[in-house]
Parts: structure tokens; C-alpha cells; sequence
């Protein structure tokens, strides 16, 4: 029996599992977003957010820890000076996974994918998009302000019952 022992050996060495979930956690960090089946991604949680979490620290010692999982000084420098930034002030919860409707086609495995819930380029892209629709509805209410307080024509519906009453007299 199993009792108290956590984590899923998927039939691997434990230096053989090491290695996986080590290689999938820099696939997830280089490009965000990976396919894999679902227990895999689950486990791959404990391995990305604890490194993110370290990040977060931003010390020389996070570093060398991170470093000790990733192998890659590149690597390690992408996710301290790009990822962990984006994740400043989030108390966790830095990865999603998404279950796949369709399972994988010789061996029927349910797949999955994990993704970091923030991307480096959408969070800029988002706040760059945000800040001139922010400056146009300013300059929309200003003319709206400026058009009231002067003898502007009334909205059409208001005209033509204005126009219809004459009219009829």
C-alpha cells in the first residue's frame, strides 16, 4: 500500500522521473505553453511554481537554486528578469491546466495542457492597448462636456419632434 506517499512514479527510476519533469519544466518556461498528458502536468505544477515562487525572491541564492532544477544559466536569467515580474504580487497559482477533449491516438492517454496563466508579451501588449482607449474615452468625455455647455443642435430624436410640432399647428 501506498500510504502517505505522494507524487506518481510513472513507471520511471526516480532519476528517470527527475530528469522528465525537469525537462518539461524548461519546455513550459521557454515556451509558455505545453502538451502533455494530464498526470504529467499535474506533477509538472510542483516542480514550475516552486521555481517561479523563487524567482519572486529575486536573490542570489533563488538563483542558484533555480539553477540546480534548469541547468541553464539562460534560462534561469529568463525567468528571474522576464517571467517573475509579470507574476510580482500574485500569491500563487501560476500555472493552469487545461484538459484536452480528444485523448492521444495510439495508447488512448488523456492529454492536457499547462500553460503559465500570464505571458510575458500579452501583459505588455495588454496595458500598452489599454492606455490610449483610456485617453480616447477622456477626449470623448471632454468634447460630450464642451458640447453641452454651448448651443449645440439637440439629439435627432428630440429635432424631429420639435420639427412635427410646428407642423401640425
Amino acid at each position: 500500500m501506498r500510504h502517505s506517499n505522494a507524487g506518481k512514479k510513472f513507471s520511471r527510476t526516480p532519476s528517470h522521473r527527475k530528469a522528465l519533469l525537469r525537462n518539461l519544466a524548461k519546455a513550459l518556461l521557454i515556451h509558455g505553453k505545453i502538451r502533455t498528458t494530464e498526470t504529467k502536468a499535474k506533477e509538472l505544477r510542483g516542480v514550475v511554481e516552486p521555481l517561479i515562487t523563487l524567482a519572486l525572491r529575486n536573490d542570489l541564492h533563488g538563483r542558484r537554486q533555480a539553477y540546480r532544477v534548469l541547468g541553464s544559466h539562460s534560462l534561469v536569467k529568463r525567468l528571474f528578469d522576464e517571467i517573475a515580474p509579470i507574476f510580482a504580487g500574485v500569491p500563487g497559482g501560476y500555472t493552469r491546466v487545461v484538459k484536452l477533449a480528444q485523448p492521444r491516438r495510439g495508447d488512448n492517454a488523456p492529454l492536457a495542457i499547462i500553460e503559465l496563466t500570464r505571458k510575458p508579451g500579452e501583459e505588455q501588449a495588454s496595458a500598452k492597448a489599454a492606455k490610449p482607449t483610456r485617453a480616447v474615452d477622456a477626449a470623448k468625455a471632454a468634447t460630450r462636456a464642451e458640447g453641452e455647455t454651448e448651443d449645440s443642435p439637440k439629439p435627432k430624436r428630440t429635432r424631429k419632434k420639435a420639427e412635427a410640432t410646428p407642423d401640425a399647428e
